[in-house]
């Protein structure tokens, strides 16, 4: 039986080929950055409308969130497509006036989504399941335009600055027991392959505020307090710091100046920088936050200057679930054969799947052989439609046939052998720690 669903739903999603395709070309052409895709989040609710798809829209400010009804509703498991774009003013569908560009790969998240649901309301298959299927478009992956999202956050607008991370706070997972989504591969691959399991680092963000004295930088010097020093002395101290940090814990500091004075004639009396602490677990992460935050003090008082420090929570370390794994990993040797799965370990990049994997099952599998180029450079493009678009979402979705058929069996022996590393509360507890 379940062989006869995968083929059904197989067959729905190829016959859907070039609409699937276009919706990925149509959101590369316009590119959106985090809690501002409206056009994306329009297109996959157009989508929805046209499938007769149940939705809701306007979570966490952009997301959109449909649902899928099995013969019954005994367990839910969400597939996610990220809808946000990076700033990549070089790559050839950048937007010319925000720079931003799709070189993560997430419009292509977002046709893998729209296939997924495609398939499975076509074909008919979601009677045959005891559970519904949640697909839910969702903002913000990418942790960037700090200043912009902490306005935000001063308008009441959100409170966390990750898509993932403000839907938990919002309830907006509440009814949802497992979720799984796919990400193209860092690096530009041409075999066609997947990688499962591994881990990844989460981080801190960091708003810094250097504050000095202005004075004419060719007469009096001497009257002014240099808050570029103070920030470049606060650099030099972290550095020093960096043997202390240890290798098993993958910590990462990197910093950028989004202002460094007024004007060149003027001692700099105020120097802003952006930063995430990146570390493989939360200990890990906490510890080196701390080492950061008082190298950045010493620097400031080395000059006379006062710095202002405003951390903010960012993304958890990244899990994913093993017995979930396993079921998918199956079902990717049957459609790809054998050596097509690479078994990951750990990664320094971060996720905001690494909340979710926190307080439910989830995968994160990475797709290889369909696009060229490294993420987040002007390189990065796809090349191998199929690879692309089609073959993660059936891969997904067979999964999803052999959690939900036989009154769910698979999908209850996952969650009650699942323990989350934290409930909710613990969650929400933690990221209200951070400030």
């Amino acid at each position: 039986m379940q062989d006869l669903l995968k083929q059904k739903v197989c067959e729905a999603i190829y016959a859907h080929k070039e609409e699937i395709i276009t919706l990925a070309n149509s959101i590369a052409n316009e590119p959106e950055l985090g809690f501002k895709e409206i056009k994306t989040s329009q297109k996959i609710t157009d989508l929805f409308e046209k499938y007769e798809i149940p939705y809701t829209r306007g979570h966490a400010i952009t997301g959109v969130k449909a649902r899928l009804q099995g013969k019954s509703s005994k367990r839910k498991i969400a597939i996610l497509g990220e809808m946000d774009a990076i700033i990549c003013h070089d790559h050839p569908l950048s937007n010319m006036e925000t720079g931003a560009a799709h070189a993560c790969g997430h419009n292509v998240q977002m046709a893998i989504l729209a296939a997924c649901a495609i398939g499975l309301k076509t074909s008919g298959v979601m009677q045959a399941l005891d559970g519904d299927v949640i697909p839910f478009a969702v903002p913000a992956e990418e942790y960037v335009e700090i200043e912009y999202r902490n306005r935000l956050k001063e308008q009441g607008k959100l409170k966390y600055f990750g898509g993932k991370s403000e839907l938990i706070r919002c309830g907006d997972f509440d009814d949802i027991d497992m979720a799984m989504m796919m990400h193209v591969s860092m690096q530009g691959e041409e075999k066609r392959r997947i990688d499962v399991g591994g881990t990844s680092n989460g981080f801190i963000g960091k708003m810094i505020r250097f504050k000095g004295k202005e004075a004419h930088a060719g007469s009096a010097p001497h009257e002014g307090i240099n808050a570029l020093n103070a920030a470049l002395i606060a650099l030099t101290a972290v550095n020093a710091q960096r043997e202390t940090f240890r290798d098993e814990d993958c910590v990462r500091f990197h910093p950028i100046i989004t202002k460094g004075g007024d004007l060149v004639n003027v001692v700099p009396a105020e120097v802003c920088m952006e930063s995430y602490v990146r570390a493989k677990t939360v200990k890990a992460m906490m510890d080196a936050n701390q080492k950061v935050n008082r190298a950045l003090k010493g620097g400031a008082m080395a000059i006379g200057a006062e710095v202002e420090i405003n951390d903010m929570p960012g993304f958890l370390p990244m899990i994913n679930n093993l017995t979930l794994t396993t079921i998918y990993e199956k079902n990717v040797l049957e459609l790809l054969g054998e050596d097509s799965i690479e078994h990951l370990g750990h990664s320094s990049g971060s996720t905001d799947m690494g909340d979710l994997s926190h307080i439910m099952p989830v995968i994160h599998p990475w797709f290889g052989g369909g696009t060229k180029g490294t993420v987040h450079t002007r390189e990065f493009a796809v090349t191998d439609d199929e690879m692309a678009y089609l073959l993660p979402a059936i891969t997904m979705v067979a999964t999803i046939i052999d959690l939900l058929t036989n009154q769910a069996e698979q999908a209850e022996e996952i969650l009650q052998d699942y323990q989350p590393e934290m409930t909710k509360e613990a969650y929400l507890q933690f990221m209200e720690s951070i400030h």
